[in-house]
């Protein structure tokens, strides 16, 4: 199951320039279910780095419960300056764009992360959100970078 959940994560960071980096896994549970946590760069802005958290399920809990081929649209996310900030052609509008994305299921459910640039208020907006075929879902975590220096309109 692993293997196939690998597969399907890396067809989908391929077409994203955002790749994330396993920095710790919590085990939450007897049957071996875990909290991965994992750092994402943003591709277009240097010195920012996000940790997203989510919800990964064991086997035996696949097993049991049913459901084998997607985990739960449970997560979270911190993004900070990790060095000096450089910003590159971001998209500007209340739409953003997307900064990285991972499967949450085979074919229907994935985790991303989307910027925002808040230029009123000089600060970049991370959102992090689950997309689904046939629902939306209110599952979301939300962090913010200030930009201390502004950057030039365009």
């Amino acid at each position: 199951m692993k293997h196939i959940i690998a597969i399907a994560t890396a067809l989908t960071l391929s077409t994203h320039a955002a790749v994330a980096e396993k920095v710790g896994e919590v085990g939450v549970d007897w049957v071996g279910n875990d909290i991965v946590i994992e750092a994402v760069q943003d591709p277009k802005v240097q010195g920012v780095t996000c940790h997203l958290a989510y919800f990964d399920r064991s086997i035996i809990d696949r097993l049991s419960n049913g459901n084998w081929f997607e985990d739960p649209s449970n997560s979270s996310i911190a993004c900070r300056q990790t060095g000096p900030i450089v910003i590159g052609d971001i998209d500007r509008s209340s739409d953003g764009e997307n900064v990285f994305s991972e499967r949450q299921s085979i074919i229907l459910k994935s985790i991303r992360i989307k910027r925002i640039f808040d230029e009123a208020n000089n600060t970049l907006i991370y959102l992090a959100h689950a997309t689904e075929l046939t629902q939306g879902s209110a599952k979301m975590s939300i962090s913010t970078v200030p930009l201390y220096t502004p950057i030039p309109a365009e």
